[in-house]
């Protein structure tokens, strides 16, 4: 638990700086955990519906009709679903980050459902830690934020 608040602080301190590169007039864009993202899942009132995909945290509420409660693809939000996405799947079995064995096809597939669906029409409020961390909880060297011209945001952690 001290491992993994000290690895908290750390990213903290060492992606702030990302912040200083943009327009301080905008949105700040942040770090979820994955026990955080499940709070956006649709069941509070009033809520935030969020879903990463590829690590990337989008606020898909304007689609409640398809995300919100009871809705058919609820079961993605609150969590980062890049295989269901992939598959274009709804089982349980897929709603995970995890890429392992998709065919290039499904690769693709997922790319262009990330590029032409998402990053289109939802704006990004964040990412997870699995998209700017390290296995070891160092930040990654090579993180970029997404650009998402058409919507106004900075990243700050």
């Amino acid at each position: 638990m001290a491992t993994a608040r000290l690895r908290v602080a750390l990213l903290l301190c060492c992606c702030a700086a990302l912040s200083f590169t943009h327009n301080p007039e905008t949105k700040p864009v942040r770090l979820f955990t994955e026990e955080e993202l499940r709070r956006y899942d649709g069941t509070e009132e009033g809520e935030p519906l969020l879903m990463a995909i590829k690590g990337v945290v989008f606020n898909v509420t304007e689609g409640k009709e398809f995300y919100g409660k009871d809705a058919p693809y609820n079961s993605l939000v609150g969590k980062d679903c890049t295989r269901a996405v992939a598959k274009m799947s709804l089982d349980p079995a897929d709603l995970t980050s995890d890429t392992a064995g998709l065919t290039e096809e499904q690769l693709q597939s997922l790319e262009s459902v990330f590029e032409g669906t998402y990053k289109r029409k939802y704006p990004i409020v964040g990412y997870t830690a699995a998209r700017i961390l390290n296995q070891d909880g160092s930040p990654k060297q090579d993180f970029q934020s997404e650009d998402q011209p058409q919507f106004q945001h900075k990243d700050e952690f």
